[in-house]
């Protein structure tokens, strides 16, 4: 049966050179890289090669790249980390209303721990309202936390304007998600004005449990976990060779490739929103029609998003209902309600997300079975 896999903000194929690398450092280069020997000195040089290749695509010293096990946690660290630090200074945070639940669910704790935090809100098509993050700011103001691309819908936050924001004020720490956009759109030079980022190799074809976070010299943060002194105290533990070698070849390829892909993407996510637009009556766009490359989020109207998603799959069409972290909790989209989406476009919102490897006649496959299923679905329902 063909497949057709439009769910690559959930996860992505590991490209060969990411599984060779890998292998290798499984099967050659195992040592640990604290140990004086060959062997660990082998395994160094494939953290000290990662880091120096990472911090390259960042335009970054490799002395600000910490490795982590993905996206999650490097918010964690990242969002944690500073609060704690900066405490003594303020204890005011600020975040947006459609974060990732890797940073909302931080901020959340935080608030059962003493501190305050205001969650900005959003346009319609999920940008954050500037004038309200500035009006926001306190003398209390210790930390911010933007993502740079939603991971729903695709909207790409005016993040120069953001860090001009958070700059005009000394004491504030700038804290961006770039899970989701990190390989996929230009991160400088807004990049020069954030203090933290955070990005995972599983987004951008590499490993599953690996990610980074850059921390720029001189920020403060304090660590989540206690142990060895590896990732400078920051984040102990025995590094993720393997892993790391993974992460390391995911950049090589992406970055050697990233403006013919990210052309390509584009082209097949228009293509793919053009016909669903225009041949398919009841769909609705939600996020900008010029966002994020890979993602596309439309909702079918009169159809349920879970049964339309299982639909697909049985003609091997892979398409996500939302955020995957969220969609088996059963719980409506906090993104699309924060950009005051109805209810029947929440229920009926499908997102697809692309990768380079698809087809236009993959596309095209989705859109005929997209028309028959859809219409099928909304006779069952007497729409």
């Amino acid at each position: 049966m063909k497949e057709v896999y439009l769910d690559n903000s959930s996860t992505t194929k590991a490209l060969d050179e990411v599984i060779e690398a890998m292998v290798n450092a499984l099967k050659v280069c195992y040592g640990n890289p604290s140990s004086l020997h060959r062997k660990g000195i082998e395994a160094e040089k494939i953290v000290l090669d990662a880091r120096e290749k990472i911090a390259k695509a960042l335009q970054v010293k490799p002395s600000e790249i910490y490795f982590t096990s993905g996206g999650t946690e490097s918010n964690n660290l990242a969002i944690k980390g500073v609060a704690y630090a900066k405490r003594k200074q303020g204890n005011h945070l600020i975040t947006s209303q459609i974060e990732h639940p890797s940073v909302l669910e931080v901020f959340k704790q935080l608030e059962n721990e003493g501190f305050k935090v205001t969650y900005i809100p959003v346009d319609k098509e999920g940008h954050v309202d500037l004038e309200q993050l500035e009006k926001s700011i306190t003398p209390e103001t210790i930390l911010v936390s933007i993502m740079y691309v939603n991971n729903e819908v695709g909207s790409i936050q005016p993040m120069e304007e953001i860090v001009k924001i958070v700059s005009r004020h000394e004491n504030i720490t700038l804290h961006v998600d770039a899970v989701q956009a990190f390989g996929k759109i230009p991160l400088l030079p807004s990049l020069k004005g954030i203090d933290l980022l955070s990005i995972s190799a599983h987004k951008i074809y590499g490993p599953k449990g690996i990610g980074a976070l850059f921390i720029r010299e001189k920020t403060k943060i304090v660590p989540l976990f206690n142990g060895g002194g590896q990732e400078k105290g920051i984040r102990p533990g025995t590094e993720n060779v393997p892993g790391i070698a993974g992460f390391s070849a995911a950049v090589e390829v992406v970055f050697k490739n990233f403006e013919e892909w990210t052309l390509r993407m584009r082209n097949l996510k228009n293509h793919l929103r053009n016909r669903i637009l225009t041949e398919i009556d009841g769909t609705v766009l939600n996020g900008p029609k010029d966002g994020a490359p890979h993602i596309l989020n439309i909702s079918f109207l009169g159809v349920k998003s879970e049964v339309l998603l299982h639909t697909l799959e049985v003609h091997g069409i892979y398409v996500s209902s939302g955020s995957a972290c969220l969609s088996k909790k059963g719980q409506k989209s906090h993104v699309l309600l924060a950009m005051k989406k109805k209810d029947e476009e929440i229920d009926g919102a499908i997102r697809f997300s692309l990768s380079p490897f698809l087809t236009f006649e993959d596309i095209d496959y989705t859109v005929e079975v997209l028309k028959k299923e859809v219409a099928q679905l909304r006779k069952y329902a007497g729409r």
